[in-house]
This record gives structure tokens, C-alpha cells and sequence, in this order.
């Protein structure tokens, strides 16, 4: 499986991007991590291979929406309301296994994107 993220950049606070993330091979889970300078990669959300189960961390909630669109293999993250706090490298992950599992942690995903570097200014 290999992923491929894009759709980072500067925003201002407020703004609003759109990252994506297009698989190659079978993936069941995708989730998507962020990392900012100096600290632990962290969980941001994650989507079912149905689409019908997501899970978000309590920093994503009511901001950040994450989809995917099966026939494309590509699962997008839509991030609205940005912060400085949000700015990040962040990653795309996949999980090949237990469909029933929405993984939260770095080590629930096997595969990773090459990441995508999202930039918030004040």
C-alpha cells in the first residue's frame, strides 16, 4: 500500500484547507495523524472502509470532517475554523486489517503517507 497526502499549505486563522490522500492497494481503515514541531505524532481522525463508523480526537471535533471516496481510494480531511495550535505536518495512515477496528494510535497503522506540511498563522 502506498498513500500519497497533498493539500497543505499557509492559512490564516479562521481558514479552511482540504487535505487528501490517494491509496494504492487495499486499505480497510484511514485515518489521518498530525505532528507539530517537537512533539509525539497524534491521532486526528479516522474513517471505516464503509465510511459509516469515525472516530476524532477531541481537538478535531466539530472542526475537521474526514471522508473518503471508495471508488477514487482516496480519503480527505476537511479542516475549517484552523488555529495556530493546528499547524502540523500531518500524515495519512491506513490499516489493512480488522475492518471492525477504528485505530487511534500510531501503531494501529502499518502504512503512512510521506505527510503534508499544514501552517496556520496568526
Amino acid at each position: 500500500v502506498q498513500l500519497q497526502a497533498s493539500g497543505g499549505g499557509l492559512v490564516q486563522t479562521g481558514g479552511s484547507l482540504r487535505l487528501s490522500c490517494a491509496a494504492s492497494g487495499r486499505t480497510v481503515t484511514m485515518g489521518w495523524f498530525r505532528q507539530a514541531p517537537g512533539k509525539e505524532r497524534e491521532f486526528v481522525a479516522a474513517i471505516s472502509r464503509s465510511g459509516t463508523s469515525i472516530t476524532y480526537s477531541d481537538s478535531a471535533k466539530g472542526r475537521f470532517t474526514i471522508s473518503r471516496d471508495s471508488a477514487k481510494n482516496t480519503v480527505y480531511l476537511r479542516m475549517n475554523s484552523l488555529k495556530p495550535e493546528d499547524t502540523a505536518v500531518y500524515y495519512c495512515a491506513a490499516d489493512v486489517g480488522n475492518p471492525l477496528r477504528i485505530g487511534v494510535m500510531v501503531h494501529d497503522y502499518p502504512y503512512w503517507g510521506q505527510g503534508t506540511l499544514v501552517t496556520v498563522s496568526s
